[in-house]
């Protein structure tokens, strides 16, 4: 005697490795398909495979379900800190309290492109000249309004150099120079 056939139910077969895809990638685990749909741990796995679908580690799935809104959040907010203020992978670490590896993923998450070290360096010396030169206004504004280049020097610890270099940079017509020292004895001629 032959053994019959095993019945196969039309509903395993209705769940299509695209329904198991979307459920997984919506955040449900292999064991949570494998519950709702009735098929074995091998066969959602292997639907899952035939959708083309990227498997995640546990601890992906934990962060998925933490909560995605915030998640979106703290990635969109590292990836304004990357690119628009040039901080550094290990500063935008610090920033959400993940590790590196953590926030390079956020970033991309967000969007992101990862800079080589010496493009964060360009980017980082812009920024520095771009704050020297809003400096550089600055002491120019209070120069034309009357102060002494001896006065700014103090108020900012800078040098006179210094502050001579920034206000030629940001195109400051300077004032004559004045010689505050003593009065310069002068000679009669006969």
């Amino acid at each position: 005697m032959n053994p019959e056939p095993p019945v196969t139910s039309d509903a395993s077969e209705a769940v299509t490795p695209e329904s198991l895809r979307t459920q997984y990638e919506s955040g449900a685990t292999v064991e949570e398909l494998v519950a709702s749909s009735g098929l074995s741990y091998g066969t959602v796995l292997n639907r899952l495979h035939d959708a083309g679908t990227e498997m995640r580690t546990s601890w992906q799935t934990r962060r998925l379900r933490q909560n995605p809104q915030a998640r979106r959040r703290l990635a969109a907010r590292l990836r304004t800190l990357y690119e628009q203020h040039g901080a550094t992978l290990t500063e935008l670490a610090a920033a959400a309290g993940e590790t590196r590896r953590g926030a390079r993923r956020l970033l991309l998450e967000a969007g992101g492109t990862v800079r080589t070290t010496q493009q964060t360096q360009r980017v980082r010396a812009a920024a520095r000249a771009a704050e020297r030169y809003k400096v550089a206004l600055s002491l120019r504004v209070r120069y034309e309004a009357g102060a002494t280049v001896p006065d700014l020097a103090r108020e900012h610890s800078y040098s006179v150099a210094t502050v001579y270099r920034l206000l030629h940079q940001a195109g400051t017509r300077m004032r004559p120079q004045h010689h505050h020292g003593p009065a310069r004895a002068t000679r009669k001629r006969s």
